[in-house]
């Protein structure tokens, strides 16, 4: 492009990314709340008329390219201009929307106004005769489509499991964690605003039953105590190293043990029908915080939740 044509082309280029920016904004809130207020049937009514407006108003623009762009030479010329641009631009600004209900970040309120109108200038600097002007839109195209696939959804990725992290990690004096006893594995984990929960279950679970269940939720007593009163087929004590061992005889011949110690200002119980005290104390003897790494497996086998 030569130095004397580019000043009015950037004009040209200028003048229908102002104009789309001005009305299409003004458009979609108009028809949202048209559809809100009065139904689907009015949203189409009004976009039905809007659109032939908005079109005729990009042909009136199509008249600085009158030298820049052969179509724009003629009425009926710069009408097919203004449709072509119209639609491309509409095509790229509902691709910007699905992008960012996709929660890919397109900045504040501001921003995403200013880039409304880009489609529409891009479309427009494809239709100028000029090698380089279109190599620019096709350029400005492969960032737009690369940022829209790619980067952008891999940050929104980024901040939405940051974000989860967050909130998995807001009560950190509970996430605590046991080394799972030989042949069983971390079978999910759930985080509550007081309590932070995990099971145990057998690696092969068709063949092997066995579980375990580890809570950690902050103490309740002063020192550990056996509940009062007394169950006759629960049997309570705490050794002097303030461990509580539980166990209830349940019909059938099954014993459910349950031991708990404290750890700083929380109370950790594990229990099980089929694990025994060595196994159990093995698990409460290799409590340790829960880790970055530990966290991320966990949400990617998705086997922890947020309770409530």
């Amino acid at each position: 492009m030569t130095g004397g044509r580019g000043i009015p082309t950037a004009l040209h280029l200028f003048l229908v990314w102002a104009t789309t920016t001005a009305t299409v904004p003004v458009l979609g809130f108009a028809l949202v709340l048209t559809g809100w207020g009065h139904g689907i049937e009015a949203a189409v009514l009004l976009l039905a008329l809007s659109v032939p407006l908005l079109v005729g108003l990009l042909a009136v623009v199509g008249a600085s390219a009158r030298d820049l762009v052969p179509l724009c030479g003629s009425a009926g010329g710069r009408l097919g201009w203004a449709a072509v641009v119209f639609v491309l631009g509409t095509l790229g600004d509902a691709a910007g929307l699905a992008a960012y209900s996709g929660h890919v970040d397109l900045g504040g309120t501001g921003t995403r106004v200013v880039l409304t109108g880009v489609p529409y200038a891009v479309a427009a600097a494809l239709l100028v005769p000029s090698r380089w002007m279109r190599l620019g839109a096709v350029a400005a195209l492969a960032v737009g489509v690369g940022y829209g696939a790619f980067v952008g959804p891999a940050q929104a990725e980024h901040h939405r499991r940051t974000a989860e992290i967050a909130r998995y990690r807001e009560h950190p004096e509970l996430l605590y964690l046991g080394a799972p006893p030989p042949g069983m594995r971390v079978a999910g984990a759930q985080v509550g605003p007081a309590y932070f929960s995990v099971s145990y279950r057998a690696v092969r679970e068709g063949y092997d039953v066995s579980y375990v269940g580890l809570g950690v939720r902050p103490a309740s007593t002063p020192v550990p105590r056996c509940p009062e009163p007394a169950q006759r087929t629960v049997t309570c004590t705490v050794d002097a190293h303030g461990e509580r061992r539980t166990v209830e005889r349940i019909p059938g011949g099954v014993r459910a043990v349950t031991l708990a110690r404290r750890h700083g200002t929380t109370e950790v119980e594990v229990s099980s029908q089929t694990l025994g005290e060595a196994g159990l104390r093995r698990v409460l003897d290799t409590l340790h915080p829960l880790s970055d790494a530990e966290l991320e497996e966990l949400m990617r086998d998705s086997a922890i939740t947020q309770g409530y």
